[in-house]
């Protein structure tokens, strides 16, 4: 039985306009953020898709930013390779000028000068900066300097000339994501870029009865090659020869040794990977040093940097020999050039991915901000209305409760 009272009346009547105050409330709220989901249980299925789409959002956009980054360096990076190009260009008319046997040994004398400032200028290109300070062509060493120049003395020269230029960056890449479990590089290393031949190692130890006594393995340019206890001199060349590294290993038919030669112009870099001692046995490079000066003495190398062939080039034009102008020096630089300009594609073929994934994610993010918006975002036609409609309904509501407590205290003293 329900007892029918004055405080009947007046619970339910503040039911009634809380309830109204309750709605008011959402759809003030809905039109304030201009979201149609206020809470997870107001449409959970439309939640739930669009929690989906917000997460893709925000690694689209993330995807977008690391293009646009990508983008920016692969144009910087473009500056300085095209610079060392024209530089090189120049060297080779050089070359060619002091090979044709019209100028006197003398005449080459002269000549040498400018090419050792030219030199100069090719260390400061590959040792170029990017806008945010780091380097350009020095792997992942982003703030070491990559290229390091020697000092000494040749005849002729009057005073102290680069003798040497080393390599102290790294020869692993920065990998950028531009789409999901999609890499880019962002930069390269020096020692493929700057360099004008396949080098060649060849090594002097008798390999023939080379056993290996337990699991090991080695890195050939970045690429670990597993070797397992009882594998053979021809069981390692055929790993490192299906490796995937850009290198090619063969056993020498005059010492026997093993020899590895790059496909490309590069410098090689070779370690024993953890506690092996593969390679240091093999006489190819010594033992707990750092790659990729760690060859051992035994080995002879073939093919040099682009600023070898520069500074071979510098010292047959004070020695006045036409004949190495006009062959190995001319030979070398014509690598440096094509490889500089392989490069230089290479750099753009880059540029033009990162475009076109720039294209893609300029259509996909409205797409699929569009799809995230009919789950979640508000319909403001119909919430006007609506607002409307509470607004009115609760005045009539409070007309109405005003009205049933009409009666003040004054009224029952009377």
């Amino acid at each position: 039985m329900q007892r029918i009272s004055s405080n009947m009346q007046h619970s339910d009547s503040s039911y009634s306009v809380r309830r109204q105050e309750s709605r008011l409330h959402k759809v003030n709220s809905q039109l304030s953020t201009q979201r149609r989901i206020q809470q997870l249980r107001d449409d959970p299925i439309a939640a739930g898709h669009s929690v989906r789409y917000k997460s893709l959002l925000a690694r689209l956009d993330r995807f977008e930013k690391n293009a646009k980054t990508l983008n920016d360096q692969y144009k910087v990076a473009e500056a300085p390779m095209q610079s060392a190009l024209n530089i090189m260009q120049r060297l080779r008319e050089l070359s060619v000028a002091g090979a044709t046997g019209t100028y006197t040994a003398s005449d080459l004398k002269k000549m040498a000068p400018e090419v050792d400032e030219l030199l100069y200028e090719l260390v400061q290109t590959a040792n170029s900066f990017s806008a945010d300070g780091t380097r350009l062509f020095a792997g992942t060493k982003s703030f070491t300097e990559p290229f390091e120049i020697v000092m000494g003395d040749i005849d002729g020269a009057g005073s102290a000339v680069i003798t040497n230029v080393r390599y102290n960056g790294s020869i692993d890449t920065k990998q950028v994501e531009s789409d999901e479990l999609s890499f880019m590089e962002a930069n390269q290393a020096g020692n493929r870029i700057f360099w004008a031949e396949r080098q060649t190692l060849f090594s002097a130890t008798d390999a023939r009865n080379f056993i290996i006594q337990q699991d090991s393995a080695i890195e050939i340019d970045g690429v670990t090659i597993p070797l397992i206890a009882g594998d053979n001199v021809y069981a390692i060349m055929s790993k490192i020869n299906s490796s995937g590294a850009a290198v090619k290993a063969s056993l020498d038919p005059v010492t026997n040794g093993m020899n590895i030669e790059t496909t490309d112009a590069r410098q090689l870099w070779l370690r024993d990977a953890g506690e092996g001692n593969v390679l240091a046995s093999l006489g190819i490079v010594k033992p707990q040093q750092r790659p990729p000066y760690n060859l051992a003495d035994s080995v002879r190398v073939s093919g040099g940097s682009l600023f070898d062939a520069v500074i071979a080039m510098r010292n047959a034009m004070y020695a006045g020999d036409h004949e190495s102008l006009g062959g190995k020096v001319l030979g070398s630089v014509d690598g440096a050039i094509d490889n500089l300009a392989a490069r230089l594609a290479e750099n753009g073929s880059r540029y033009e991915r990162a475009e076109a994934a720039l294209a893609r994610l300029n259509t996909q993010i409205p797409n699929v901000t569009g799809a995230e918006s009919r789950e979640a975002d508000l319909d403001l036609t119909q919430a006007i209305s609506d607002l409307k409609m509470y607004e009115y309904t609760h005045q009539a509501s409070l007309s109405t409760v005003g009205n049933l407590y009409k009666n003040t205290l004054l009224n029952y003293l009377r």
